[in-house]
């Protein structure tokens, strides 16, 4: 049964002390996974402030769990429509009432039953949380349920794997033995570090092409100017060639000048030039 303001405050008055009480996650390979879930959707919604992701952190809703404690929070949950700031634990009746629209177990040994059992029929009647996924990152097992009809029904499987989440707006499924996130289209949502890497290699690949382009820029300018050479070679060439006709026509006429000359003085002599 859920508290009301008077009862927690009679049980509790400063409800701003109510901290996280989670144990440590069972291995660093939990850990690593848990990272992954949280990074990857913080990158993702960079630009956005109205979503909040607990990460092994309480959920606090009712007198009998304070009490006894019975139930510890989830591995990964999202609320969405809530201010994104930090937060010791997540309070029901200190956040409007609002229970995760999404929430994720990591499966282990000593947690899956209870994941299985307990916690599902927690998620399912108490939280109402639309949709409810658990992932083992020993065996890969994955599995997502859907709110319907005040009951948890299996979301069906996509060809390759799988679960589409309408309340994160992406795909769920196992990329490399780590639960991820998937576009619509079946993008991978990337790492911050693996976005940066992308960053890298694009900005690398753009000072490639730049430089390429510098170098085709720089061998068209050697052609242009090979070809500028070679035409004023031709130039020249033809000037050469010019000249020389002319020095050519220049002789042919002081020849013929010298000849007409020579006649002309021959015939002053009386002599025919065509009888020498």
């Amino acid at each position: 049964m859920a508290l009301t303001a008077q009862e927690i405050e009679a049980l509790m008055p400063d409800c701003t002390e109510l901290l996280s009480d989670e144990p440590e996650m069972e291995s660093s390979l939990h850990y690593t996974q848990l990272l992954i879930l949280v990074t990857c959707l913080e990158w993702l919604w960079r630009n956005r402030e109205d979503f909040f992701i607990g990460a092994n952190l309480s959920v606090y809703y009712s007198r009998q769990q304070l009490k006894n404690r019975d139930f510890r929070g989830p591995d990964f949950f999202l609320v969405k429509d809530t201010e994104k700031r930090p937060r010791l634990s997540w309070v029901i009746w200190e956040e409007d009432g609002k229970y995760p629209n999404v929430i994720i177990e990591l499966l282990s040994d000593s947690t899956a039953k209870v994941d299985k059992g307990l916690k599902k029929q927690l998620y399912q009647n108490q939280f109402r949380t639309p949709e409810y996924f658990w992932f083992s990152p020993n065996t890969l097992e994955l599995v997502g349920w859907r709110l319907t009809d005040s009951e948890y029904k299996t979301i069906p499987a996509s060809e390759n794997a799988w679960y589409w989440s309408q309340e994160l707006g992406l795909y769920l499924g196992v990329w490399e033995d780590k639960l991820r996130y998937f576009t619509v289209e079946g993008r991978l949502i990337p790492t911050p570090e693996e976005a940066n890497l992308e960053e890298i290699r694009k900005a690398e690949f753009e000072r490639q092409r730049a430089e390429v382009e510098r170098q085709n820029a720089e061998f068209e300018y050697q052609r242009a100017e090979t070809e500028r050479q070679n035409a004023e070679f031709e130039r020249q060439r033809a000037k050469v060639e010019r000249q020389n006709a002319e020095i050519e026509r220049q002789r042919a006429d002081n020849a013929e000048n010298k000849a007409a000359i020579l006649a002309r003085k021959l015939r002053e002599l009386g002599i025919e030039p065509d009888s020498l």
